[in-house]
């Protein structure tokens, strides 16, 4: 077994990588399509937040692929680990859960493995029961396995309208996460030349800060209290282009914005 090199953005390259990053992240129930290409047998594949027991893939008896993001990685490369363990399930019969103790010396990654053609369109569910197939007998076992597991879910909605942006409840508090494409340079100046207008928020909503994950930004406000999805839909739609110009805008920061800039990384977390 051996360690890899570390790979800041493991997901660069595959279609929808700011969902690749929110799925591994900030998504505690939700799935997306893929597909091996035709040298890795053309099979579909249900990426998932997370599997039971943390099985980092499983080929269910009814022979759908499942590939789980949220898992621990021994390598510096996830895409590879992942990559790893969807081969593994691949090959192995239905009904057989993966569980990998380590990384070959060599291997491919997501992007060798996957169709690339194939869009990465998510499904956000309110239950883990996608987990079993449709004809799985519900045990009292399986039941209550499930319903531990969807306790800890929380409330999550993916806007429409705008990419990768995600609602969410917490409590008594809201919270819109929006996960995306760019370096983490150019969000971060992009966030600091709103911030230093005043700008940084929308119809109540106030930006709180960022997570980084996998070589990108998670910008999340905080909602106005009760807040649904709906009801932050047009608000979001409108305040995009104003932080797509802040992005594509190029020019040095002014003084202003650099102070802006400052405050801006004290609220950052790291997420693995």
């Amino acid at each position: 077994m051996a360690t890899s090199d570390f790979v800041l953005r493991p997901f660069e390259g595959l279609p929808g990588e700011p969902d690749w990053v929110a799925l591994k992240e900030v998504v505690p129930a939700a799935t997306a399509t893929a597909r091996t290409t035709t040298e890795h047998g053309a099979k579909e594949v249900l990426v998932t937040t997370v599997l039971p027991q943390a099985w980092p893939a499983l080929h269910r008896a009814d022979g759908v692929i499942l590939l789980a993001l949220q898992t621990a990685h021994s390598s510096g490369d996830a895409s590879r680990d992942l990559a790893a363990a969807l081969l593994e399930a691949v090959d192995a019969e239905p009904g057989t859960a993966i569980e990998l103790t380590g990384l070959p010396e060599a291997g491919p990654r997501l992007q060798d493995v996957l169709d690339l053609s194939v869009p990465f369109e998510v499904t956000v569910h309110d239950t883990f029961a996608y987990w079993l197939a449709p004809d799985v007998e519900r045990t009292d076992d399986l039941a209550a396995a499930i319903e531990e597991a969807d306790a800890g879910i929380i409330d999550t909605v993916k806007l429409e309208g705008v990419e990768s942006a995600y609602w969410c409840r917490m409590g008594a508090r809201e919270f819109l996460r929006w996960a995306q494409p760019h370096e983490e340079q150019v969000v971060l100046d992009g966030l600091a030349r709103l911030h230093a207008k005043r700008a940084s928020g929308f119809e109540g909503a106030k930006f709180v800060g960022y997570f980084r994950s996998s070589g990108l930004v998670v910008p999340v406000w905080e909602l106005p209290r009760g807040a649904e999805a709906d009801d932050i839909q047009d608000a979001v739609a409108a305040f995009a282009p104003s932080f797509t110009a802040a992005l594509e805008d190029t020019n040095p920061l002014d003084a202003n914005e650099r102070r802006a800039r400052a405050g801006l990384v004290a609220r950052q977390v790291t997420l693995r």
